[in-house]
């Protein structure tokens, strides 16, 4: 929070919500809400607040990735050009081999902070086995909600691996603040058996807990669940647990299994047709969309624009370096656009102002979070961030919202705020101390370099 009111200006202010103001302002108060918006001339001038000029930019809400994995940024690159299916026991063999402890994971978390911030993200769904996020998220000043992840493929795994989720559970939501929330992921369908998707369920429930779930991803896991083979099923049969087919899709085991009771945030959601998707509006279920992660994976294409016109609230993430390499919603955006307009052979689908939204307060809703973030509004807390339009890739400037999305790019973020306070400014992230953590990070990467990409002997989707 801030200890007194701040009035920044700027050439655009983008309220979301509303249409862009040319030369407008936002003023703060000193609890870090927004308490006006609107053309320079028209918001007030206190006497005591500091006056912030940004001049050639826009001012946004701060950006919303509602899917990434903090703890696996010392995993960028590491992974490259693998099949899915054999992606996920390299990198949990790299984890293994590198005897990665809490501390490298905080580490990895705090850097992820330090991206992210200049970047412009100010909201982070974040799913993890180890939470180090949430310390991160806390001592980075970050806004998110932290998904502790729970695995379990075979059925006899479930009790065990819920009474371990339990204690996980338990410990974080001790530190827990306005900012920083917990809820639970079981994993996805190739770690969670039924049983446990069932009992995470009821968990999630009654604790009032959020819910996420990697969710038709992968052909893999369509294989696995709609006819019991496939390469997570052979590497799963190794470990003598049974895999009969599952459903007719993901979407209606969880349903079946009473994981869209809770609400979820479904991650991915490459592979929906229409009656999922029907299952997941009735459910209120929200989506986290991964386009780069996607493509970069070979999942495909997920049917964005079938999901919005069917009412689901969708929102951008990332997904971790280890698949994507980047944390930029800018760019998630645009690739979100243009994989729809080449799927569909539509040049006039999903407008630069319904990114913005997505990039924002659908990303907001998508988190449950839109009643405090995701659109300037008077009363709504004071999450921005002011991207410029200096630069010689972005000038000349038609449209300041297009530019944000086929011009702008992360590193042209000057100005990151999280509820009234500053976090990254002049290239510098505030809350952190990036020159110390680089080092920490660069030698877990050499630690995992050593073990190599290898491929796994068979596909076992074990954590």
């Amino acid at each position: 929070m801030t200890t007194r009111r701040t009035r920044y200006t700027a050439h655009w202010v983008l309220p979301v919500t509303a249409p862009p103001i040319r030369d407008g302002a936002v003023l703060v108060d000193a609890n870090g809400r927004i308490e006006a918006v609107g053309p320079d001339a028209a918001v007030p001038r206190p006497e005591d607040a500091l006056e912030i000029e940004l001049g050639e930019v826009a001012l946004l809400p701060g950006l919303v990735n509602t899917h990434g994995h903090p703890e696996l940024s010392a995993m960028r690159g590491l992974l490259d050009d693998l099949p899915f299916h054999e992606w996920i026991p390299a990198l949990n063999r790299a984890k293994r081999e590198a005897a990665l402890d809490d501390e490298d994971y905080r580490v990895a978390a705090r850097w992820t902070c330090v991206e992210a911030l200049a970047a412009g993200i100010t909201t982070i769904g974040a799913t993890e086995d180890s939470g180090a996020a949430m310390d991160a998220f806390l001592e980075a000043g970050l806004r998110g909600i932290v998904y502790r992840e729970v695995f379990g493929p075979a059925p006899e795994q479930a009790e065990g691996s819920l009474a371990g989720l339990r204690q996980k559970v338990e410990a974080m939501r001790e530190r827990e603040t306005d900012l920083v929330r917990v809820g639970i992921s079981p994993h996805a369908p190739y770690t969670v058996s039924d049983r446990l998707f069932r009992a995470s369920a009821d968990y999630a429930l009654a604790e009032g807990l959020p819910v996420a779930v990697h969710a038709a991803e992968a052909d893999a896991e369509d294989q696995l669940v709609r006819h019991g083979d496939g390469p997570f099923a052979r590497g799963l049969n190794r470990r003598g647990i049974e895999t009969p087919p599952r459903g007719r899709s993901t979407i209606e085991l969880l349903e079946r299994t009473g994981v869209l009771r809770t609400r979820p945030l479904l991650i991915h959601c490459v592979r929906v047709d229409d009656e999922d998707r029907r299952r997941m509006a009735d459910a209120g279920a929200t989506v986290a969309h991964c386009p780069a992660a996607n493509a970069r994976l070979g999942h495909g294409i997920a049917p964005l624009v079938e999901m919005v016109e069917d009412g689901i609230v969708v929102g951008l993430g990332t997904d971790s370096v280890a698949s994507n390499n980047r944390l930029d919603v800018f760019e998630e955006a645009r690739l979100a656009q243009i994989g729809q307009r080449a799927r569909l052979r539509d040049g006039t689908l999903l407008s630069a102002e319904s990114l913005l939204r997505m990039a924002t307060i659908e990303g907001a809703r998508a988190l449950g979070l839109e009643d405090r973030v995701g659109s300037l509004e008077p009363g709504k807390d004071a999450d921005l961030c002011a991207v410029s339009f200096s630069g010689a890739h972005i000038v000349p400037l038609h449209d300041p919202v297009s530019a944000l999305f086929h011009a702008a790019r992360a590193p042209d973020v000057l100005l990151t705020v999280v509820r009234g306070r500053v976090l990254y400014q002049q290239g510098q992230v505030v809350s952190l101390d990036a020159d110390s953590i680089r080092p920490k990070v660069e030698a877990i990467a050499e630690r995992l370099a050593r073990c190599g990409p290898r491929r796994p002997a068979h596909a076992s989707p074990e954590p």
